[in-house]
């Protein structure tokens, strides 16, 4: 089976990063995301043959049309991570409704819209895997992110009962849990106090998590699956 692959929210951050070792390790890609000038210089960077695509994972058109795209450039995508997600966070009383639904959509419905446009190609194929990228809020919770924690809790029940749909397909489903990593959801965040509660001492790297994603990628007994990549943090959490 060819190694064709689909990361959104592949021009930054951690989706940014498992393109790179993804790429390096022989996938064919399309990397996804709201800023298209992004997504290309992050693709020119990856070498020949890969694709960058103008997405916005909330949009069902928006998806339907990226991977008809891909189909088209690149072929059957057998391989799928869903790194694209925001956060608005704040107390509930103070948030907007519209920043509740902004959230679920990306966060959540996104990765639902994109999972549901791969599973046809790869029923076909009788074979695939998707890693949902979560975060270990979404199992812990969080004060200040009822929000994101309720969009990235309901992504692992998601993964959990599609991987239960599909696995006589031979497709897996699986989800990462991140901590805190550098990205530019955490730039803003007191590091050198929050270090302190993590058992390893520091923030992750989003190479950290993307080598988490590969292994979850290829591993071919496993689905269904939710790995901590936080140094330690859900022990004290």
């Amino acid at each position: 089976m060819e190694k064709v692959g689909a990361v959104f929210g592949g021009s930054r951050g951690i989706g940014k990063a498992v393109a790179q070792l993804m790429a390096q390790k022989g996938y064919r890609l399309a990397i996804a995301g709201r800023n298209l000038e992004a997504a290309k210089a992050v693709a020119r960077d990856l070498g020949e043959n890969h694709l960058a695509l103008k997405c916005d994972v909330a949009k069902e058109e928006d998806v339907q049309k990226a991977f008809e795209e891909m189909e088209t450039n690149l072929g059957p995508v057998n391989f799928l991570v869903n790194a694209a997600g925001i956060n608005r966070d704040g107390l509930l009383l103070r948030t907007k409704t519209e920043d509740m639904v902004s959230q679920l959509h990306t966060n959540l419905l996104g990765s639902m819209l994109t999972c549901k446009a791969a599973l046809r190609n790869m029923i076909q194929q009788q074979g695939g895997s998707i890693v949902n990228i979560g975060s270990v809020v979404g199992l812990k919770g969080n004060s200040g992110q009822c929000v994101y924690s309720a969009s990235k809790g309901g992504l692992v029940g998601f993964s959990r009962s599609l991987a239960k749909e599909v696995a006589r397909k031979k497709i897996r489903v699986n989800v990462i849990a991140p901590g805190f990593i550098h990205t530019d959801m955490t730039k803003d965040m007191k590091e050198e106090q929050l270090k302190k509660n993590i058992p390893l001492g520091r923030f992750g790297e989003p190479s950290d998590v993307a080598h988490a994603v590969i292994f979850l990628l290829e591993t071919p007994y496993v689905t269904g699956h939710v790995l901590i990549v936080d140094g330690g943090l859900q022990l004290v959490m």
